[in-house]
């Protein structure tokens, strides 16, 4: 998934988050300077708790309400700072940490994640009565729908509008969400889209051997292969429900049908957004959400540094003001974390996000070239902008401390002992290259973290010797533009977290060729035979343990071997409330504020 400007995890997100854009900077390592301890949730042992073992929901565990939270009152509007708009509002083409964000409100999917106040994560089901039923080692699932979940037309979700939701996955106008069920039930890499070209709007489907809805109530989804984190892959935004009877096709992606607590009343592209109740969201169908506030009132264009100094500031509607995915300004991390009021209404969590800077190996093709940049990286100077040491730290390979199996000591440029670059080797090996004065086209988000990080990586790539090009793209479209397989650009950074607590959701995404095409996450377009058949092999593994070393040993030949990309940091977020809001807490399966269970205290 990626990060807001960053991928997930496109994890992711995330991350993603990610999950989005990710920042930049320059300045002391630690970011936050004199005045405060590491906020709870930025140690490893937090970043360990996300990498652990998610539960799986019976019956009784999906079945709403939710648990109340404590002091929880009803009424009022919250106010959202974000820094851009959102890429994408159909579920299915939303990848990225804010896009995540917001589908918690709007989206439901057959699973989602129930999170308790240790952070434990547990599978329930959302509109299914459970996190899902197999009988032969996962090669068949069986859902139940709950009855009574609604959109906000009115309309009664049937087994119709669970097929339709899949089928139009399929569709080419569909490029830039997650693609594991699709490769799952069809084929792997690009393949899939052969099953059902068109997708559902010429008529026809899927084959019942493949997904069946023998009634109203029933999906069954059949693989050839055993496929044990359907319930997590279900439970991605990207396969949240879209009704038959709602979807406009592409135009969906402006105007969704919801099934959350809260729809959009009113939207005004990169300026604003307004969201209020749904009336037709049934809490009884829902063991996670809550619906208690009257609404929320989004507002764009606020980069971190007013989001900050606003919400700090604590006046009149900033009181009532959340940060989404933003974070705290590295400006004013200090003024923050030193002011024991304003520390008491900050949250703080390891993020599941690498930020690297991808090599476009079809441009970049001399790997002395590559190696050179990722040795010359300041990595402690580029997660300045993003909060310092409260927002990030330095990264030594493309596997993030939340994921089962990450190294610690895995450090092959050599960053724990020079994080501010190796400049000479750099200039050595540039010099061997024979690429001295070759220019190389370097891309960065038009954001002001995304600005400041531009001037220290290129500061960095001038240094041993090449000549840089930059070219600065809209943020709010940023990983469209990347993605692109004709992009024209030589280097970009991207942040990608896992889709849920496995290198499975990492390395394939990232790394495997077969899935190359137009809003794919292969941003280095790396397409290697042996990097491409190890995949294939490690993803039957059906032993975790074994998978897992599989995995790793991978990861090392990727590095090494090819280096498709330069690591350059963990994320970590660091946000702050206005003083009316209640129940915030850091979510580990958002990354970002569990925006599910807020109230205002008055």
């Amino acid at each position: 998934m990626s990060i807001f400007g960053t991928r997930a995890a496109r994890a992711a997100v995330v991350v993603l988050a990610a999950g989005s854009l990710a920042l930049t900077g320059c300045s002391s390592n630690n970011g936050g300077g004199k005045g405060g301890s590491e906020p709870k949730g930025h140690s490893k042992e937090d970043a360990a708790k996300q990498a652990a073992a998610v539960s799986f929901g019976d019956a009784k565990a999906s079945t709403g309400p939710a648990a109340e939270v404590p002091g929880a009152k009803p009424g009022g509007t919250i106010n959202v700072y974000q820094t851009d708009d959102f890429s994408h509002l159909d579920p299915a083409q939303t990848y990225v940490s804010d896009g995540r964000a917001l589908g918690r409100l709007l989206h439901r999917g057959l699973t989602q994640y129930q999170e308790d106040d240790n952070g434990k994560l547990t599978v329930v089901g959302d509109i299914a009565t459970d996190s899902g039923k197999t009988t032969d080692g996962g090669k068949t699932w069986t859902y139940t729908l709950k009855s009574g979940v609604k959109d906000q037309n009115g309309t009664e979700i049937t087994s119709a509008d669970v097929r339709h939701t899949i089928e139009r996955l399929y569709a080419p106008f569909v490029t830039d969400g997650p693609v594991y069920l699709q490769n799952w039930l069809s084929g792997e890499g690009t393949t899939y889209r052969k099953a059902l070209p068109d997708g559902p709007y010429k008529g026809k489907h899927l084959p019942d051997t493949v997904l069946a809805t023998p009634d109203p109530k029933t999906v069954v989804f059949k693989f050839k292969e055993p496929q044990a984190d359907l319930p997590q892959a279900l439970a991605m935004v990207g396969y949240s429900i879209v009704p038959q009877k709602a979807d406009t096709k592409e135009k969906y992606d402006t105007a969704p049908s919801s099934l959350g607590p809260y729809k959009i009343a009113e939207f005004k592209p990169g300026k604003s957004m307004k969201l209020v109740k749904n009336p037709h969201w049934d809490p009884k169908t829902d063991s996670v959400r809550h619906q208690y506030v009257d609404g929320f009132n989004i507002t764009f264009n606020m980069d971190d540094e007013s989001q900050t100094k606003a919400i700090l500031a604590d006046r009149g509607e900033a009181q009532n003001a959340i940060q989404l995915t933003g974070t705290v300004a590295t400006t004013q991390v200090r003024n923050v974390i030193s002011n024991p009021e304003a520390k008491k209404r900050t949250i703080a969590g390891y993020q599941p996000y690498v930020w690297q800077l991808n090599f476009n190996l079809d441009r970049m093709k001399d790997k002395k070239v590559r190696d050179a940049i990722a040795l010359a990286m300041p990595n402690a100077n580029v997660f300045q902008p993003d909060g310092g040491a409260y927002g990030g730290e330095i990264a030594t390979g493309l596997i993030a401390p939340t994921v089962p199996g990450f190294e610690k000591d895995y450090d092959p440029f050599g960053k724990l002992k020079k994080p501010l670059g190796d400049i000479e080797k750099a200039k050595k090996l540039i010099k061997e290259a024979g690429a001295e004065g070759k220019k190389v086209v370097y891309a960065y988000a038009n954001t002001p973290k995304r600005q400041q990080q531009a001037v220290v990586i290129e500061n960095a790539l001038t240094k041993i010797g090449l000549d840089v090009q930059k070219k600065e793209i809209d943020g709010a479209t940023w990983y469209e533009q990347v993605g692109k397989v004709n992009n024209g650009l030589d280097l970009y950074m991207t942040g990608w977290g896992q889709d849920w607590p496995s290198m499975s959701t990492v390395i394939p995404p990232l790394f495997d060729g077969t899935q190359l095409q137009d809003g794919s996450s292969v941003y280095s377009h790396i397409n290697d035979p042996k990097v491409n058949a190890e995949i294939a092999r490690i993803k039957k593994i059906t032993d975790p343990a074994e998978a897992q070393k599989a995995w790793t040993a991978l990861h090392h030949d990727i590095v090494e071997r090819i280096n498709p990309a330069a690591p350059l940091y963990f994320t970590k977020s660091l946000q702050i409330q206005g003083s009316n809001v209640g129940g915030a807490r850091y979510s580990h399966e958002m990354s970002v504020i569990d925006i599910t269970r807020l109230y205002l205290k008055k």
